[in-house]
């Protein structure tokens, strides 16, 4: 389990990150949100060892992390960080090595990892031969080849098609299930939605949402109002009390409200038209966002 208690840094007057806690359990996706500059890199680099924060701890499996502990943890940087004129087996091997791993090991356990990925063709080609999709994946087996406790993840689906996310989220899934601790951080909320129970959002450092992501979406009482159908009677909706907005969304209206006690309101009226779809929805993690740090620049 990643333990970080009430961390701060401080760069001269600025306060990057501003008494930060959470936990991340043994087999746990964990969100970690927020704009560019928001303190996640370097909540990243205090976690890696990189960085001494002005105050608070960080620990992994109940011990303080240093080079010993490092070797247990996995990074998929959000810029890529590969030796481009490197083979990817040389790639791979040296990334083990330096995590005090076997030749053999390291080689078994790439052959596995390729092949999980479709790119068996690619290991004695170099890194900078590759798409920009399949370097993703490298940059991936690099940073789990040692089988880490920990693994942070930073955009990691960048570059990659849909058939390519779903192998990369399939790998994710297998770590969980392997016991795995990983966090997690894209600006592509669904993606968050998907993969995390847990999530933080901070805003310049400081801790905005923090809790269960259906928690977080119960409190934030709007509500979305889908609704497809004929003869629905929309400046009649627009007058309900409680409704905030309706939109068209393709085929469909997007009525949305500031809580559950509007939705029979605006059932009453489109009972009587023919309508196909009427669903209450939770808002998406995308609009809670929005809502949160757009609040805050106010």
């Amino acid at each position: 389990m990643l333990s970080v208690k009430n961390i701060t840094k401080k760069y001269g007057e600025n306060v990057a990150v501003d008494n930060l806690s959470f936990t991340v359990d043994k087999g746990e996706i964990f969100g970690l949100l927020g704009e560019n500059g928001a303190g996640k890199t370097t909540t990243f680099r205090i976690i890696m060892g990189l960085l001494e924060p002005n105050a608070g701890e960080v620990s992994l499996d109940g011990k303080k992390i240093d080079y010993n502990e490092t070797d247990k943890i996995g990074f998929v940087t959000e810029e890529r960080s590969l030796l481009t004129k490197l083979t990817v087996q040389e790639q791979i091997e040296f990334y083990g090595i330096l995590k005090g791993m076997d030749k053999e090991v390291i080689d078994k356990r790439l052959n596995y990892w390729l092949e999980k990925f479709e790119i068996t063709s690619y290991k004695d080609r170099k890194i900078k031969e590759l798409s920009k999709g399949n370097q993703q994946k490298i940059q991936f087996i690099s940073a789990i080849i040692n089988e880490p406790k920990l693994l942070i993840l930073d955009e990691p689906f960048t570059g990659l098609d849909p058939l390519n996310v779903k192998l990369m989220k399939d790998a994710i899934y297998d770590l969980k299930k392997k016991g795995c601790s990983i966090i997690f951080s894209s600006h592509q909320m669904e993606y968050i939605e998907d993969f995390c129970e847990k999530l933080i959002l901070l805003v310049k450092g400081k801790t905005i949402l923090n809790g269960k992501l259906s928690d977080i979406k119960e409190k934030y009482a709007k509500k979305n109002i889908f609704v497809k159908g004929s003869d629905i009677d929309i400046d009649k909706i627009k007058k309900i009390s409680g409704v905030i907005s309706v939109s068209k969304k393709r085929d469909e209206l997007v009525i949305q409200i500031e809580n559950k006690n509007v939705a029979p309101k605006v059932f009453a009226i489109v009972k009587n038209s023919n309508i196909t779809k009427y669903d209450v929805a939770e808002p998406s993690l995308n609009e809670i966002f929005i809502a949160s740090v757009g609040g805050i620049h106010e």
